[in-house]
């Protein structure tokens, strides 16, 4: 996660290009695209509490006083949203969020987020649909798989409906420090580096080597068990990573990029949307 501004979003058009796009169900949660400019705040307000409220991203003084992480590419991506209908029917059911910028979205707007930290050259040349994955977070009460799976399962249903042939986007480590870091960036880079016809690269200004340590010096178990779970969730899915890490001071992260061929995400979630859609 990079810095950002704080603009105002009088071009907010979320949901309107996927009519009929479902909301998927499991008991009491669902997970649909936000409709509304407030579930959109209340995604932004989720996202506060989560990235500056628990894990220390530094606010300046519009987002302090707004207390909702917004920036610029909030107006043109889709956000997935968990809602607990035990709360309400409204904004203020949101537990959870995932932003989605498609390709057609970021070339329209010049940029995707990601090229603020890595150059996706070589991803971007890549055939087939991109869509970027971003400022994923829950509720502290909903961290649990039964959630987790359900983004997914949203993720999988926008991936059926748009046609995505890859799913890319960069994901945080907590902390600045890499030697701190150095077992779980050493063992990304060595047993999950992207084929280098897609791999993107950290920008020369921004690039921290992520082989910091011998392959003898590292177990791979233990530091997989140190990753973040939902980094530890695009592994699962066939994910592999970029070349170098960026450190983001702002948010107290040290970013990795991530990409996911969907033909690679798992039978359970794409199937279970594919059946219901027929």
């Amino acid at each position: 996660m990079n810095q950002h501004s704080t603009p105002s979003l009088p071009q907010f058009t979320i949901g309107n290009e996927a009519p009929g796009f479902p909301e998927l169900r499991a008991g009491h949660l669902g997970v649909r695209l936000a409709t509304t400019l407030g579930e959109l705040q209340a995604a932004q307000a989720l996202r506060y509490r989560v990235f500056y409220e628990e894990m220390g991203a530094k606010a300046d003084a519009a987002t302090l006083a707004a207390k909702l992480d917004r920036d610029e590419f909030d107006a043109i991506a889709d956000h997935l949203l968990v809602v607990d209908h035990d709360l309400g029917e409204g904004a203020e059911s949101v537990v959870g969020t995932y932003r989605l910028i498609r390709q057609e979205a970021a070339e329209a707007f010049g940029r995707f987020y990601s090229e603020s930290e890595y150059d996706i050259s070589p991803l971007k040349a890549f055939p087939g649909r991109k869509l970027e994955l971003g400022r994923s977070c829950t509720s502290s009460t909903y961290r649990n798989r039964m959630v987790m799976q359900l983004l997914w399962r949203g993720i999988a249903a926008y991936v059926f409906h748009y046609g995505i042939d890859i799913m890319f986007g960069c994901a945080s480590l907590n902390g600045t420090n890499p030697d701190v870091l150095a077992a779980e960036l050493t063992y990304l880079a060595l047993h999950h580096s992207a084929p280098e016809i897609i791999r993107p690269r950290a920008l020369p200004e921004r690039y921290v080597q992520m082989c910091r340590l011998q392959e003898a010096a590292i177990d791979p178990k233990q530091a997989l068990m140190r990753l973040p779970p939902l980094i530890k969730g695009y592994l699962r899915l066939g994910g592999v990573v970029g070349e170098g890490a960026v450190i983001d001071r702002q948010f107290n992260t040290t970013d990795i990029a991530i990409i996911v061929q969907t033909d690679l995400v798992t039978e359970k979630y794409y199937r279970h949307y594919e059946r219901e859609a027929r």
